[in-house]
This record gives C-alpha cells, structure tokens and sequence, in this order.
C-alpha cells in the first residue's frame, strides 16, 4: 500500500504506571530532562513483527543505517534490560509491507543487560500523503517494558528537505527528535536513547467494560473498539489506532500538536455505553460525535 480518572467508572480500578519518555537528544548531546515526547502511531502498524534486529533486503536500494540506543529506567540512570522495541517503516518506494508474511522493514528487538538495542536496516524515503503533502523520511518506533505503558513515537533524521512542512516534524516536539546521522566505517548510524516516565493507566478490567462496536447515532457508521497490551486501540484496516489514557474517562490520541487533539470520552450508563468523539483542529472548535455501543 502507497503512502503519499477513568474513576467514574463502576468498579473501575486504576493502577500507577508509566507512560515512556525518551531522554531528549539531538544528535549530538543529551538537552532538557528526561521527558520524552510520543509522536502519531499512524496506520500502518502491525503487531507481532519477527524477533530480529537486522531488516535489510538484499538488493533493494537504499543506505545502510544503524539505529541505536541505551533504554532506561525512569531514573533515567539504571538500564532496562529486555525492554521490547519495534520498529517500522516504509521501503525505498514508498512503501509499508502491510500484508505479507515477510514483514518488510518490520522487527523487534530486546535490550541487553546494559539496555542497549540495535537495529541494521535501509534508509526510508519521504512519501506523499495526498495532495501535496510529503512526509519526511522517519522510523516508527514502539518501546514496552514490564511496569510501564509503551511508548510510541517516530524520529526524524536531520538535512531532510520536508521536515519544516510536516505538522509533526516541524513541531517543537518533532525538532527534540530529529537526529543528526553520523558515519563509521562507511555505515551510517543514529543514535537514540530513552527513558521511562510515569503515568496513570487505565486497569484491563476497565477497558473491557467499553472495548466493542459502536454506531454513529447519526450516520449509522460502525466503528469498533479492543484491547492489546493493556491500549484501548480502534480498529482500522491493517491493525488499529492508539488511545492514551487521561482520565475522568477519557482516552487520547497520541501525538497530535498545537492544541489539536482527538479524544474518546466514554459514559457507562444502565444498559449500554455512550461515546462522544471529541476532535479540535485549526478552526478552534471542538467538533463532537456521538456513538452508542451495540
């Protein structure tokens, strides 16, 4: 495929946990603390990619680069080892393997004893997205770690010619992300650490009382909410979109910038539930649709 205080609820259980942050880290020192900044998950991910850490494909085109890094605890000193990373993203034409057994330019990795991980890949390129909007060329990227909630991000690689005209990129939070490459011995490589950072997250119980279908009260439209990982997620046509817990019964989400955000807001009433989805973009107003699970 081309790419151009959850507490209102009844018995609802929440438990402290972590949202991850990623130390920030522009190619060349570390600057700020250690808050890290999450970034769209975007359509295309897909869950279970193969345990490995080297993605080239022989006799495709495209650089070889590095992709390394240290994760932490959220004292961002101690390493966590085995932490989970994936990594995702698109081939030299544009790209994303969304459906074969192959899982192109898809892999997942474990940190070492010293929280290091590494993967070996090809450079992706920037794609159109429709109109005449280019994305820059960026790695999808997921970190999970036992006791704390994945994080999910992408980051960007310095010099690109489109990174000014993404809204993400070009935010403040895509700039803390965007690395400089550096070359050994004739390979590129980037360097990204990162670290946990605490959260509220909604308890397995609690996304079970609203995971289901939902229909537009107006339109008819069907959508269709689940659980993996402890995420709520809404169902799309290659795995689903990601929502963050918030609170008061809200989910988010990830990665939105200048204010704009979509959110979920969940109401338990005696037979069923309601949603209205919540959305903010340039106009300044907020725009809600109602659904009702069936």
């Amino acid at each position: 495929m081309k790419r151009r205080t959850f507490t209102k609820l009844s018995g609802l259980s929440v438990v402290a946990i972590t949202t991850s942050g990623f130390i920030r880290f522009n190619g060349k020192s570390y600057i700020g603390n250690c808050e890290t900044t999450t970034d769209i998950l975007g359509p295309f991910y897909r869950p279970d990619s193969p345990e490995r850490s080297n993605l080239v494909i022989a006799d495709m085109p495209g650089d070889i680069i590095e992709l390394l890094g240290v994760v932490r605890h959220k004292d961002c000193q101690t390493p966590y080892e085995n932490a989970k990373v994936e990594l995702w993203h698109c081939s030299s034409d544009e790209k994303y393997d969304n459906y074969s057994d192959e899982y192109r330019y898809r892999g997942t990795t474990f940190c070492d004893e010293n929280g290091s991980y590494k993967f070996r890949t090809q450079m992706p390129v920037p794609y159109g997205v429709g109109g005449d909007i280019i994305r820059p060329a960026h790695f999808h990227l997921m970190f999970s770690a036992k006791g704390y909630q994945s994080l999910i991000t992408q980051i960007y690689f310095s010099g690109d010619s489109y990174l000014d005209e993404d809204i993400a990129s070009s935010s403040i939070e895509g700039k803390l992300r965007t690395l400089d490459i550096i070359e050994e011995d004739g390979i590129k490589k980037v360097i990204f650490n990162c670290n946990m950072n605490d959260r509220l997250k909604a308890s397995f119980t609690s996304i079970h009382k609203i995971i289901g279908k939902y229909k537009n009260d107006t339109t008819g439209k069907i959508v269709e909410y689940f659980e993996d990982d402890g995420l709520l997620w809404e169902k799309n046509e290659v795995f689903g979109r990601c929502y963050e817990y918030i609170g008061d019964n809200q989910f988010e989400y990830g990665g939105m910038y200048n204010g704009r955000y979509q959110r979920l807001h969940f109401d338990l009433q005696k037979d069923t539930v309601k949603l209205q989805f919540k959305t903010l973009y340039e106009a300044g107003k907020e725009i809600q649709v109602s659904f009702t699970k069936i």
